[in-house]
């Protein structure tokens, strides 16, 4: 799995699901909240499926 997931997007892909989780834990917000799993588990792993197959890329590295 090639990273495909940039430094700012990863930290607010992450920010994103860990407020999501926050809220739904703190009953502000329905079960609907639980799919901050999603951006979190993409932030955490430097990987997001649709990005690979949409040929997206936000990682500035580049292996040779």
């Amino acid at each position: 799995m090639k990273h495909n997931v940039g430094g700012i997007d990863r930290v607010a892909r992450i920010m994103v699901g860990l407020v999501l989780i926050g809220l739904t834990l703190a009953g502000q917000i329905g079960m609907w909240g639980w799919i901050g799993i999603v951006p979190l588990l993409t932030g955490a792993f430097g990987f997001c499926p649709p990005y690979a197959l949409f040929g997206f890329n936000t990682c500035s590295l580049q292996k040779k």
